[in-house]
């Protein structure tokens, strides 16, 4: 091999290391943005079950949004309303990190056990059977939906 070549193939070799260290650096901050994405989402809804949690707490709350509490007569049915909520938003954030690939399947599948026996529950179909505001993810609505068709309501 001539000094030329050796020169030519350390350039070659020399421009392949610098394009794989960008395709590195790319990769990188496209799985930073994904966990960023996923953090402010988990915020946002933890500052939703925040003030639900506070409903929970002291139910006269719910009333200041009156839809919210419309047809419920007792406080009581208002916390379990609304402790409903916080449970299907703590599963919301479980789903979608699980979506986004920030859960492992065998985490959320333990999850979606367990929402599969909450969803048995009158209290938790009652309250997604309410035309009262949720917020939640299209996507993750229909799942839910989904998961109530596919389990029975629970014997009493």
């Amino acid at each position: 091999m001539t000094l030329q070549q050796a020169q030519v193939l350390f350039q070659a070799l020399s421009s392949l290391a610098i394009a794989g260290g960008f395709l590195y650096t790319a990769r990188q901050f496209l799985n930073y943005r994904k966990a960023q994405h996923f953090a402010n989402f988990s915020k946002l809804v933890e500052l939703q079950m925040h003030l639900r949690e506070m409903r929970v707490s002291d139910p006269s709350l719910a009333e200041v949004y009156r839809h919210d509490v419309a047809e419920m007569t007792s406080q009581a049915e208002i916390r379990q309303h609304f402790f409903n909520l916080m449970q299907l938003s703590v599963f919301e954030i479980v789903w979608f990190g699980h979506q986004s690939g920030q859960i492992p399947d065998d985490y959320f599948r333990s999850w979606e056990e367990r929402m599969r026996e909450i969803a048995e529950e009158e209290s938790f179909r009652a309250m997604m059977a309410s035309d009262r505001r949720k917020i939640m993810h299209d996507p993750f609505h229909r799942y839910m939906q989904g998961m109530l068709e596919q389990t029975a309501p629970a014997r009493a």
